[in-house]
């Protein structure tokens, strides 16, 4: 153990050896770093008083470029490309932020075909979704193959053909399996799997990839990426055909724009993770700056939405056919609401109060 010194604090050696092992830029240093970043560019966008995407598009390309760590990945983007894109996608600009804003950015739902559960709440979930007016629908799968046939095939028979549906494994398949198991789905036409394997095996994914392609099935994966590095490998690779970026596993906003500009380049289409508390009033912001500056294209691109939890914003989220409109309050949308700050406090908060009065119990 380092010695002590005389304020009681461990070295800062000592720190600074800690901080490697649990890092560097990924684990739970990245994720304090994305917490730490993304609260900045609110604060930012706020000061501006601009919702973040537009911050982001009223941005010259130097000034966006010099919010960008381009260490390990100019084998795949230079700083050099990364400016020739920005400035064609100046080229067109305005007329993509008009459509955006009378739009909105498309969506694709997930809420209606968990796994869990039962045939009857898939085709009611279903229903009322395409009253609603979705068109592209997810179906998690994995656990069991009979299984997964009967629920995708409710799916297909409700949507019909010219909707799109696409398939997520949550990482639960070897690399040998993914493939066996999507040749058996095969018949439902998904355009894509999500997360066949562990999204640490890049080699993997591209030996699903390789096999799929002739049956016109792509590979969805990056929303466990640790970071920029991992994600210039899946491209290099060829081994994803969908990438998806997440709000807060990688390094705030700062390396997600890496992300999309070597996504460009590389000619993949990005179709964002979100769900969970605040992922799609994060995502939302970059996508919207995705398609306005870089990528000038909806062809084969949408953003995950999950109806779940968007009460406790200030600024939720907003879905209008079935598509995300541009939030028009400053900032990165990620305010809570005080009461629900409060009630969520540990311990004293009244829902954890609830549940240890429960366990006592």
């Amino acid at each position: 153990m380092q010695r002590m010194d005389s304020r009681g604090m461990e070295s800062p050696l000592l720190w600074a050896k800690v901080l490697k092992l649990i890092g560097p830029e990924k684990g739970v240093v990245h994720l304090a770093t994305a917490a730490i970043l993304n609260a900045l560019w609110d604060l930012w966008a706020k000061q501006e008083g601009k919702p973040l995407w537009k911050l982001l598009v009223d941005m010259d390309p130097k000034q966006l470029l010099s919010c960008i760590d381009f260490r390990y990945i100019t084998d795949a983007l230079t700083e050099e490309e990364a400016y020739e894109i920005l400035q064609k996608g100046s080229i067109g600009k305005k007329e993509r932020e008009k459509q955006m804003l009378e739009h909105g950015y498309p969506a694709y739902t997930t809420s209606c075909a968990w796994l869990g559960y039962s045939d009857q709440q898939l085709k009611q979930l279903c229903s009322e979704a395409l009253k609603e007016g979705w068109t592209r629908f997810k179906v998690k799968v994995g656990a069991d193959l009979e299984d997964d046939i009967r629920r995708c095939r409710i799916i297909r028979d409700m949507i019909g053909p010219e909707k799109t549906l696409m398939v997520d494994a949550n990482q639960r398949w070897d690399v040998p399996e993914a493939v066996e198991w999507m040749l058996k789905l095969a018949e439902f036409k998904p355009l894509w799997i999500e997360e066949p394997t562990s999204p640490d095996d890049i080699l993997g994914h591209a030996t699903i990839s390789k096999a799929l392609a002739p049956l016109g099935i792509g590979v969805a994966t990056g929303e466990q990426c640790h970071n920029r590095v991992i994600f210039k490998q899946l491209l290099q690779a060829g081994a994803l055909q969908f990438l998806q970026i997440d709000s807060c596993r990688l390094g705030s906003v700062n390396e997600n724009l890496s992300v999309l500009l070597m996504a460009k380049k590389f000619q993949i289409p990005v179709c964002p993770h979100a769900g969970g508390v605040g992922l799609c009033e994060l995502v939302q912001h970059l996508i919207i700056f995705d398609y306005i500056s870089i990528s000038g294209s909806l062809e084969n691109r949408m953003c995950e939405y999950v109806d779940h939890l968007h009460e406790h914003f200030k600024y939720p989220v907003v879905i209008k056919k079935a598509s995300y409109m541009p939030p028009k309050d400053a900032g990165y949308s990620t305010e809570m609401k005080e009461e629900s700050v409060k009630e969520h406090q540990f311990p004293e908060g009244k829902i954890w109060q609830k549940l240890m009065a429960a366990q006592k119990n």
